[in-house]
This record gives C-alpha cells, sequence and structure tokens, in this order.
C-alpha cells in the first residue's frame, strides 16, 4: 500500500497490519485484505477447519497480501507492530475480544493505529460451518463420513454481490497479442489449499488462467442436493482474489465446447487428477479439446479436497455446534453493550 504525502512525484510505501484466524479462507477474508498472520485460534475462537499450512498457502495466494507472519499472539500490540514495520492495524468493522473478554486491539485503537474496514455481510467462517451442518448427517454411532441430508435445495446462502464489487476483485485486464490462454472449470466450492495448488500448475500452462465456474444447479445435480455448499456468487470472489486467476467465467457451461474455446480464444483446457463427471447426456465434457489435442491432465501434488473439509466439520459437529452458540451468545452480549453505550452518548 502507497500513501500520497502531497508531492506529486513520490509516493511512501505504508505497511499495513492484519492478522486473524483466516480459517476456510472466504471472500469476505479476502474482502478484508483488499480494503486496506496467525495466532494461538484455538485458546480464543475455537479449533479450526483447516491447517496452519493450508492457511498459509491461502493467505499468501490472494493478490493483495504481499506476507504472511505466522505464530503471532491473540491480540494486537504496537510492539507487535513495530517490530514487524508496520504502519497500521486493520481489521473489520465486529468487535473482536480475547479469551479473557478485553479488547484485541484496544492498544493499537488507543495509539490511533487501527483502522476499521467493512465486512461483507451473509459470509463467515461461522455461517459455513454452521451450512455444512445443516446440510449433513453422520452414519450412526461413527465420525468419519458425512452424507449430504435429503433436501430439496441447495441450501446455499443468500449472499449476493454487485458488478461493482466484481470489479474491484478483478485485475480487470484482457489477454494481450500472443498470450497462451489456459481454461479450466468446475465448483470450486469451499475454495481451499487444494484448489490453490491445482491453479498455480493450471497458471504455469500459459500466460492468462480463465476459471469457469458451474453455475450451484450444475453443481448440485453433480455433487448432490447440498452442493454446493457457496453460491456461485461466494465462489466467484474467492476465485477472483486468487492472483493465479486472470478471470471468471460465472455459471460456465459443463460441457467445454469449440465455441466457448473460439470464443475466449483457449489455447489448453486443463483438468486435475479427480474423476471426470459425464455431461447431462453422458458425454465427456471435455470431448473437444481433447478432440483438438489441447486438454492436459495437471497433478497438483496436492490430495485435499472439498469432501475432505467437510468431513471435517462433520467429525467435530458437537464441538463446531457448540462454538457457534457461544460466538452467538457473545455477539448478543456485545451487540447489546454497544447499543446501551449508544443511547447513553445520544441522551
Amino acid at each position: 500500500m502507497k500513501v500520497d504525502n502531497g508531492n506529486d512525484s513520490m509516493l511512501q510505501p505504508v505497511r499495513v497490519w492484519m492478522d486473524g484466524c483466516f480459517d476456510m479462507v472466504h471472500a469476505g477474508h479476502a474482502n478484508a485484505l483488499r480494503q486496506f498472520v496467525l495466532a494461538d485460534i484455538t485458546t480464543n475462537k475455537g479449533r479450526p477447519l483447516t491447517t496452519e499450512v493450508e492457511r498459509r498457502r491461502m493467505i499468501s495466494s490472494i493478490r493483495w497480501v504481499d506476507e504472511v507472519v505466522e505464530d503471532i499472539p491473540f491480540g494486537t500490540s504496537t510492539d507487535l507492530l513495530d517490530k514487524h514495520k508496520c504502519d497500521f492495524c486493520v481489521h473489520g468493522d465486529e468487535f473482536a475480544t480475547n479469551g479473557d473478554g478485553k479488547d484485541s486491539y484496544g492498544e493499537v485503537k488507543a495509539a490511533q493505529r487501527y483502522i476499521k474496514c467493512n465486512r461483507l455481510d451473509g459470509i463467515s467462517t461461522t455461517d459455513i460451518v454452521e451450512r455444512i451442518l445443516q446440510a449433513t448427517t453422520q452414519v450412526p454411532n461413527t465420525h468419519t463420513t458425512a452424507y449430504w441430508k435429503k433436501a430439496g435445495s441447495t441450501g446455499v446462502s443468500s449472499f449476493l454481490t454487485s458488478t461493482c464489487l466484481i470489479h474491484e476483485f478483478s485485475e480487470g485486464n484482457a489477454p494481450q497479442p500472443g498470450d497462451k490462454v489456459v481454461y479450466v472449470d468446475g465448483a470450486f466450492d469451499l475454495f481451499h489449499a487444494g484448489h490453490i495448488d491445482f491453479l498455480e500448475k493450471a497458471a504455469a500452462e500459459g500466460d492468462f488462467l480463465i476459471v469457469g465456474l458451474h453455475p450451484d444447479t450444475t453443481v448440485s445435480s453433480c455433487g448432490g442436493s447440498g452442493n454446493p455448499v457457496m453460491n456461485l456468487h461466494e465462489r466467484t470472489l474467492s476465485v477472483l482474489a486468487c492472483k493465479y486467476v486472470s478471470d471468471v467465467i460465472m455459471g460456465a457451461p459443463f460441457v467445454v465446447t469449440s465455441e466457448l474455446m473460439k470464443h475466449f480464444q483457449v489455447d489448453v483446457v486443463c483438468h486435475g487428477m479427480t474423476p471426470t463427471e459425464t455431461g447431462p447426456n453422458g458425454e465427456d465434457p471435455y470431448r473437444e479439446p481433447k478432440r483438438l489435442g489441447k486438454f492436459r491432465v495437471i497433478d497438483s501434488g496436492s490430495e485435499l479436497t472439498t469432501k475432505m473439509i467437510i468431513e471435517r466439520t462433520v467429525q467435530n459437529r458437537l464441538e463446531f455446534e457448540e462454538r457457534n452458540t457461544r460466538k452467538e451468545a457473545k455477539e448478543r452480549r456485545i451487540a447489546t453493550h454497544t447499543q446501551g453505550l449508544n443511547s447513553t452518548f445520544s441522551q
């Protein structure tokens, strides 16, 4: 980040600190990082769903992140900012507390080195966990396998985005003459480190990577009525935030046609090592790029899948349900306290 010091010929670099759990990194996290790294999470926020390695991989892949710091304390101090040569600390507009109930950012606020950024309403790690718990059930007497409930709809959120927000997330660049265009498609639900590993490898196949995201109805048809956990709008922002991605096609067709390849000037189509679903009529969705000699299979080297993230949630169902209940109660207390203060000040 750079700020104008009043001299048009010079922009002064400003280092901004943002800390957090960043569990199941989603568009809300990316949006906070876009507007203006890991702690003692278990004690203060409960068991994370993703490992430190996975979270670091995700945060490092976001296009607005320059550096990631691990093993930091929960609660930001001015000494911590000074140690890492940061001018300000940025956090979302929710009130954050330590395990002892104190303001996690009280010290930097007092020092006037705190900047508040806006959250994306309707999406949070707690909300995503709740969606998974509502959409899945467990095999009796086991904690290892998740099954989708036989619901009539996908159960995804009502989160919506706008063209303005998409523009802010996107680089907004088109392929340059001579660029080799790479195309990949899929659900990319619960965007995770395995997706990042695949996209990095796919991006290395050319100069401009386009990701086609299948509609919610297509994902549900292939994966079951509990899919996708995150709707198309959420998945779009998560993928757009990845620094390896140049562009996203929202609601991409399941079958990669010659018309699609011609329209987007695709030179190569890539797919991972996961099994390929057949199309509505039993056809191979990659038949055309294979016929043209433009199909590549990419080994990302990662075994992490969306199903594994879901199963981790189900395995710890009771713990997450209790954590969500505690968090909701805590947020109600804070809201009540804040409303009381506002009422006092207005009198």
